[in-house]
């Protein structure tokens, strides 16, 4: 099949004079390339409407050069559209043909076309998220909007069900999505054909109320406008009025809002008004003429020159009460700001020298479209005008779908898990696999927008910490951590009961300090590592313990021999005990329970054999044998007076630091009538360990002197000296 055919000839002829009016540079040598190579691509192609394939791309890209003039790139492109999906032609042999930008375009609406393929419609908002997101192009989008506006042209050829699922994706996606673009031609007759398919006995009603009032209409419309048109002839305006039919979506819309019949929607009656002019101020000219003229409905009344609609639509809107009382609205504008609302972003192009564009979000579309337009340099080629149309607004993130159809949005490198996680925890803790497309891949595979994931668990499946070096979401890594801490702390605890366990059975014990040094000792950063150790093994606490617990018998072993020296040594300065008030040669000793020392208030107790046995009165033993038999019990006493002292012996700890020992002197000879008889201290690291023997008059003048000594800065420990 050849362009030599006078039909094919005549049809490249008229797509290359549209072209020319509607853009400012075509290269015809590549248009008509692209229409030669479509032709015999799709040569054996026929449509559900008899007619050959290539007729389809044809008038898809007649409706770019018309209705969405952007570039030659663009219509070469909409000419190939189908090429990759429908025929065996890749996108290599495209490129090499028409190059890597046409290629991408291609790529580009194929992607889209695939995605549509068999997915329930649930989220429109998402899908159309999930349409920028799978482009880097804005002409993918536009080449789409004019390719699914063809087809819903030539609906009248596929069966019913499927006329309805493609109007209800059209309605639902594709004319919203228009509407953001600025296309108001577009969306209007997207929204009219769907309405066509999804309700058609009340679009033939309307149909038929709509052309039984149009002769009664162009005639209203006449009669209202004459006298605007006399006094705008007279301002010496350059306009063009014209009756605007509303298109029959939004009159239906209308009537099921407002619950009314057709006959009561008043804005049937509808003109606009387009000024050839530049300056927006003929625009509130013309609006205070029409004012003179008829009187204006207060709340009707809508400015969006002065407040351009999100997707950069400028009109001022009235609506005045006309001839018999009829509401008719009316719009104002210039050609430039009409040419936008019908055509959207690319006819905005057009009024400017050169463009770049920023990062905006969809829904600030207004602001991404005068950041495009409005923020550049004048110097700037019209060359670098497509790079202005480069799409980023959703390429930090993507869309994937569940096996069911749902929707998911991720940050761009997601992987399987971080989809996972985002369904449900549950189903990201316990996730094993998953398939993308049908294919099963590993958990640090990364998604792509489009992407259908079914995700596989297992009940014994458990997050591990290699999880973290690829996951992206927070909801994941918060997740995979929160477990990760609580196995790490179910580890720490059961370290710290057996630690527990075995110091209670070895009858050990660690002060704070002590215990933090030997973790510290043991090159461990804190108490949690120490503990985990234990649970895996890592640590024998036999071989750390028994040492100690060696070293605590050989202590307390030691500390009892001083004990009964020092003693010894109490009991002799004191001169023995008194029995009944009187010395005595009765055989006497001091019971190893108690050990009481000169100081301590004491009792006798006559044994059988050993004599009398001096107990500390507070002793338990001797509470204990006394209930039975108290008559056993006898005074006896230390053998001083008031004035005289006996020997007491301190234990005192602390941080050894310089001059601690003259520090310890000078607190003990600082309280009245105390006598030193010894001080012994020994260093360890940078605490002190010592014991302290000193005369006292009594107990009240030993726990005033442990007073002062637990004053001195750097003791933290200062007590009587008892048996262990």
């Amino acid at each position: 099949m050849t362009i030599d055919n006078p039909k094919n000839k005549r049809m490249l002829e008229e797509l290359l004079r549209v072209s020319k009016e509607n853009i400012p540079k075509v290269d015809e040598e590549l248009i008509t390339k692209a229409f030669s190579f479509t032709l015999e691509a799709h040569k054996n192609d026929i449509r559900a409407s008899g007619e050959p394939y290539y007729t389809h791309p044809y008038e898809v890209a007649l409706i770019i050069a018309k209705e969405i003039p952007l570039d030659d790139t663009t219509i070469v492109s909409t000419l190939l559209h189908d090429v990759v999906e429908d025929t065996e032609l890749n996108l290599e042999v495209l490129a090499s043909e028409f190059g890597k930008e046409v290629a991408d375009i291609v790529d580009g609406v194929t992607k889209i076309s695939g995605i549509f393929r068999g997915q329930e419609i649930t989220k429109a908002e998402n899908y159309r998220k999930l349409l920028l997101s799978m482009v880097r192009d804005v002409r993918v989008i536009l080449v789409k909007f004019a390719d699914r506006l063809h087809n819903m042209r030539t609906l009248d050829y596929v069966n019913p069900d499927k006329q309805r699922r493609i109007a209800q994706e059209t309605i639902e996606i594709y004319a919203p999505f228009a509407h953001r673009f600025g296309l108001g031609r577009v969306k209007w007759e997207l929204e009219d054909l769907s309405f066509k398919y999804l309700n058609p006995e009340a679009y033939d009603d309307l149909v038929k109320n709509v052309q039984g009032k149009r002769k009664e209409r162009e005639a209203y419309i006449k009669k209202f406008s004459e006298p605007v048109l006399k006094i705008l002839d007279e301002y010496k305006l350059n306009y063009d009025l014209k009756g605007r039919a509303k298109h029959l979506y939004s009159i239906y819309r209308k009537m099921i809002k407002r619950n009314k019949p057709f006959e009561e929607i008043y804005d049937l009656f509808a003109i606009r008004i387009i000024l050839d002019t530049n300056n927006t101020n003929n625009c509130y000219t013309t609006l205070g003429i029409v004012n003179q003229i008829y009187l204006p409905v207060p709340d009707r009344f809508k400015d969006y020159i002065s407040i351009p609609k999100t997707n950069n639509y400028q009109s001022i809107h009235t609506t005045v009460v006309g001839p018999d009382g009829r509401l008719v609205e009316i719009q104002i504008r210039t050609k430039q700001m009409d040419e936008i609302a019908e055509k959207g972003v690319a006819a905005h192009w057009r009024y400017k020298e050169s463009k770049t564009a920023s990062d905006k979000d969809l829904e600030d579309w207004a602001n991404w479209i005068r950041d495009i337009f409005d923020n550049a340099s004048r110097e700037e080629a019209r060359d670098n005008l497509l790079e202005s149309f480069k799409l980023n607004l959703y390429q930090d993130e993507i869309y994937a779908f569940t096996p069911k159809g749902d929707l998911r949005r991720l940050p761009l490198d997601s992987t399987t898990v971080d989809f996972a996680f985002d369904i449900h925890s549950k189903v990201g803790h316990h996730c094993i696999g998953a398939k993308i497309n049908g294919r099963i891949v590993p958990l640090d595979t990364k998604l792509n927008s489009g992407d259908q994931v079914e995700i596989i668990t297992s009940k014994n499946q458990q997050p591990n910490k290699n999880w973290l070096k690829f996951v992206k979401t927070h909801k994941a890594k918060s997740n995979i951590r929160r477990y990760l801490n609580k196995e790490e702390q179910k580890i720490v605890d059961i370290g710290k009961e057996m630690w527990d366990k075995k110091i209670k059975k070895l009858k050990l014990s660690y002060s704070t300090g002590d215990f933090s040094k030997l973790v510290t000792k043991l090159k461990y950063d804190n108490h949690k590592q120490f503990y985990s150790a234990i649970t895996q093994g890592n640590l024998n606490l036999d071989k750390i313990l028994l040492p100690r617990k060696e070293e605590e018998e050989k202590k307390e072993q030691e500390s009892t021999m001083e004990f009964e020296h020092f003693a010894d040594i109490a009991r002799k300065d004191a001169g023995g005990v008194l029995v009944e008030g009187k010395k005595t040669d009765m055989l006497y000793s001091f019971a190893k329970c108690c050990n009481p020392i000169p100081g301590d208030p004491v009792i006798g107790y006559i044994t059988v054999g050993e004599g009398i046995k001096i107990h500390r009165k507070t002793c338990t033993n001797l509470i204990n044998i006394s209930t039975k038999d108290s008559s056993k019990l006898i005074p006896v006493q230390w053998p001083h007076t008031d004035e005289s002292s006996f020997v007491a012996g301190l234990n005192v700890k602390g941080e050894d630091s310089p001059g601690i020992l003259n520090d310890i002197a000078h607190a003990i000879v600082s309280v009245k009538n105390t006598n030193i008889k010894s001080i012994n201290i020994n260093t360890n690291d940078s605490t002190f360990d010592g014991s302290v023997t000193v005369y006292v008059n009594n107990l009240e003048h030993l726990n005033r002197l442990i007073d002062r000594l637990k004053n001195v800065k750097g003791v933290f420990v200062a007590e009587r000296f008892e048996s262990g």
